[in-house]
């Protein structure tokens, strides 16, 4: 199975192409990956004008097709509200246009699942995972053997409880604000992304819809709220 696999919940722009396989007949959701291509720009202000050239590129360097295609996996988030949602309207506009699924997963599941897919991480230990929410603030997710125990939620680093984690994935620029061993996986990758969704994409599971967990109001609602409470209208 061919899955195209995008993400923009942060500042770099990820596309890819995996080969998904089950594991072994009586594993239905066991999966084996393949990333057959991968773009990864990091600029935050250009969501919409790569990513839909990078898929074209993956598409072009594996000798594929976008009928090839059987299924979408797109990060929901969360992420800021322009770059978030242009990953998600790209993702919707293929499965649609192609008649396959698509499928929303959370963007912190994508980082964990690579992480724990390195095998380096301890059974019994617990991982966070930390992105940029702007406004000096974090998105964040922890997670034990491999399922997420807690979040996602937004939050001021210095008052995120992370005394449970014992080794930290994430934003670089915000790794490094909690006293934790780093692990190296920065952002959403294809593999990271169609892992997280591989129990559905195996068994063939009608998708949710998919919904961008946004956890808080856009900035231009914001700055509405802002004005509105200056002028007192």
């Amino acid at each position: 199975m061919l899955v195209l696999a995008v993400d923009t919940a942060t500042p770099a722009v990820t596309a890819g192409l995996v080969e998904l396989e089950q594991a072994a007949p009586d594993a239905v959701t066991t999966a084996e990956l393949r990333t057959v291509a991968t773009r990864v720009r990091v600029d935050a202000r250009a969501h919409a004008e790569v990513l839909t050239p990078q898929i074209l590129e993956c598409l072009t360097e594996a000798g594929r097709s976008r009928t090839d295609i059987a299924a979408v996996v797109a990060g929901v988030g969360p992420g800021p509200f322009t770059g978030l949602r242009v990953g998600m309207a790209t993702a919707a506009a293929f499965g649609d246009a192609l008649g396959i699924p698509v499928y929303g997963v959370c963007s912190l599941d994508a980082i964990a699942s690579d992480v724990f897919a390195q095998g380096e991480f301890t059974a019994d230990g617990e991982l966070l995972v930390v992105t940029d929410a702007r406004r000096r603030e974090v998105y964040w997710a922890r997670y034990r053997a491999g399922l997420r125990v807690a979040g996602p939620d937004v939050v001021k680093p210095g008052a995120l409880d992370h005394d449970s984690a014992t080794a930290i994935a994430g934003s670089a620029s915000h790794v490094d604000l909690f006293d934790l061993p780093v692990l190296p996986v920065e952002t959403p990758s294809p593999a990271g992304l169609a892992r997280a969704a591989a129990a559905e994409l195996l068994t063939g599971a009608v998708p949710e819809p998919l919904v961008p967990l946004y956890l808080r109001r856009p900035d231009a609602v914001e700055n509405a709220y802002r004005t509105l409470d200056r002028t007192g209208a």
